[in-house]
């Protein structure tokens, strides 16, 4: 891939994702790359062990960026995912080199309700 702008590399790829183009999705890593999901325990080495994964997740995904930030070659990605209409929010913290993805780690958590008590200190959640 090789691209000069994570960014711009960042939102295609989730693009590619919520649109099911395998392939755009997938060109952001590096043939080498890893990506390791720390709550299963998962780690997935190489771009073709990566795609294999996603390509044959037997949910119906949807992707919605909160927000992209980062600087050099460590970017993160707030989002939701939601499989079969269950919404996960997840974080994913991609470290870039040579203009690809080297290494990515996913967090997924499920929504909770905002807990009655913490009312008078709480305001409304500004996504980025």
């Amino acid at each position: 891939m090789t691209d000069s702008d994570p960014r711009a590399a960042i939102e295609r790829h989730w693009a590619a994702s919520q649109a099911g183009n395998e392939a755009a999705e997938h060109a952001i890593y590096a043939d080498d790359a890893v990506l390791e999901y720390p709550q299963s325990g998962e780690r997935f080495r190489g771009r073709r062990n990566i795609q294999g994964q996603r390509g044959q997740h037997p949910a119906r995904r949807e992707f919605v960026v909160r927000g992209v930030r980062g600087s050099g070659d460590l970017w993160i990605t707030e989002l939701v995912i939601t499989y079969d209409g269950k919404p996960y929010d997840t974080v994913s913290i991609m470290e870039f080199r040579a203009g690809e993805v080297a290494l990515e780690t996913q967090y997924f958590a499920e929504p909770f309700e905002a807990a009655a008590w913490r009312a008078q200190w709480a305001s409304s959640a500004q996504r980025m």
